[in-house]
């Protein structure tokens, strides 16, 4: 019980892990002993967060653009030349598009879709022969995608295609728990309410206190709340848990409230 959420030796990649909750992430991992890659398509960005956690740990940069295939394939190649197992897949990068539904284009749905559902998929495909490397019975290796409370539930904005790709984000680590148990790997997703990050700058700006009022807990989210689900569920404490979608959300989701 001494060591439950001991996760010091492993290793991790965290998708869009240069900033935002991803970077929070990451430097959970890095401030508790996890040799930790971040990727990021900006390539300065990705390198600059890399460099100032490595002033914690041990934390390498490498930049993909993961909003297509190839993208993926390049990032999981980078990853089979530098490592023999992968004990943690953090599936975190994502995007948004907002426009009203009567203009709301194709390519915004497009987009969205892609990075936020196709792209986890074919990362952790791609990813499979380092993450069984690294699984036993006793301690899995884990897959942690984060998706949104608004795959849970609708808010008011007009991001029609984000909610519809967490929700499958959501569905989607239910299937990899499931066909991927047999193998001793888990996986789980992380449902965050507000956070402080690029994408959720501009509403921060024009509705953050209204947000605060509406959270029950009253206050957005900070980086020790994301990186402590995330360490719980990379840990002994959270080897038994899969398929499960946890919201990090000051209790939003659970008093049914809507943003």
């Amino acid at each position: 019980m001494r060591n439950l959420f001991d996760v010091s030796g492993k290793t991790a990649l965290v998708t869009g892990g240069s900033r935002g909750i991803g970077a929070m992430i990451a430097e959970g991992f890095v401030a508790n002993g996890v040799r930790t890659y971040i990727s990021s398509r900006k390539a300065d960005a990705c390198d600059a967060t890399a460099e100032r956690l490595a002033t914690k740990g041990e934390c390498i940069s490498i930049p993909a653009d993961l909003s297509t295939v190839e993208g993926v394939r390049h990032l999981a190649g980078a990853m089979r030349a530098r490592e023999e197992r992968l004990d943690i897949l953090v599936n975190n990068a994502g995007a948004t598009w907002g426009a009203s539904i009567e203009e709301f284009p194709e390519s915004g749905w497009d987009k969205v879709m892609d990075i936020n559902v196709k792209g986890p998929f074919f990362l952790t495909q791609s990813l499979l022969p380092l993450l069984e490397a690294a699984a036993t019975p006793e301690d899995p290796a884990r897959i942690i995608n984060v998706g949104s409370i608004d795959g849970l539930n609708v808010n008011k904005l007009g991001t029609y295609s984000y909610g519809p790709s967490k929700a499958a984000l959501h569905h989607l680590t239910r299937t990899f728990a499931s066909h991927l148990a047999e193998r001793h790997i888990t996986a789980n997703a992380i449902a965050p309410g507000p956070f402080p990050s690029k994408m959720t700058a501009g509403i921060a700006q024009t509705m953050g206190e209204e947000i605060r009022r509406h959270v029950p807990l009253k206050r957005w989210g900070e980086p020790a709340d994301m990186a402590g689900v995330a360490i719980y569920l990379a840990s002994k404490a959270g080897a038994y848990v899969s398929g499960a979608v946890i919201p990090v959300d000051g209790g939003i989701v659970a008093s049914s409230r809507t943003l």
